[in-house]
């Protein structure tokens, strides 16, 4: 009886700290995400202004 209850426990644990794995792994997917769609926008906006300047004082 008392193997059952600690068998119990540990499956708990187990299925918590599984859960907590998988909420992580998910936060870290959307800002790795979210990481790249930011770097990815300012690069373009860098591009754009570079782009900007140099046909503004070519003219």
């Amino acid at each position: 009886m008392i193997e059952e209850q600690h068998t119990a426990e540990s499956n708990r644990e187990q299925r918590t700290g599984e859960e907590k794995a998988l909420k992580r792994k998910k936060w870290l997917k959307r800002v790795g995400i979210a990481g790249f769609l930011f770097f990815l926008i300012k690069g373009l906006v860098w591009i754009a202004v570079a782009l900007f300047a140099w046909k503004g004082c070519s003219a």
